[in-house]
C-alpha cells in the first residue's frame, strides 16, 4: 500500500513562499514517483508537479513552473515541494500520492494502490 503524509501548508500573502511535505511511512514502499496535485475551491483536482525518484527527472506544469520546485531527504523518506512567488490561484488542498512513472519519467496518473492522503491547504491572500 502506498500512503504518504503532507504537512507544511498555511497562510501566507501573495508573493510569499511555503514548502510543502510529502512524508512516506516507514512502511511504505518506495515509489517509484510522486505527483502533488491540488484542488482549489469549486474546481477539480488537477495535477501541479511530478517527479521520478530514480531519475529525480521532475515536470512542472505551466502555471508554475520557475516558481516550485523540488528537494528530498531520503533519510527521512521525504520530497519537498517548495513553492516561491505564491499567487492567490496558487490556493487549495494540496496532495501528494504515487503516480506512474515509466522510463524515467512522471506522469499525473495515480497509481491503482495509492490511496490520497489528507492533503494541506495553502491559502494565499492578503
Amino acid at each position: 500500500q502506498l500512503q504518504f503524509v503532507e504537512s507544511g501548508g498555511g497562510l501566507v500573502q501573495p508573493g510569499g513562499s511555503l514548502r510543502l511535505s510529502c512524508a512516506a511511512s516507514e512502511f511504505t514502499r518506495r515509489a517509484s514517483a510522486i505527483g502533488w496535485f491540488r484542488q482549489a475551491p469549486g474546481k477539480e483536482r488537477e495535477g501541479v508537479s511530478c517527479i521520478n525518484n530514480r531519475t529525480s527527472l521532475a515536470h512542472f506544469v505551466d502555471s508554475v513552473k520557475g516558481r516550485f520546485s523540488f528537494s528530498r531527504d531520503d533519510a527521512k523518506n521525504t520530497i519537498y515541494l517548495h513553492m516561491d512567488h505564491l499567487k492567490p490561484e496558487d490556493t487549495g488542498i494540496y496532495y501528494c500520492v504515487a503516480v506512474v512513472g515509466p522510463d524515467g519519467f512522471c506522469t499525473y496518473r495515480k497509481k491503482p494502490d495509492a490511496n490520497w492522503g489528507q492533503g494541506t491547504q495553502v491559502t494565499v491572500s492578503s
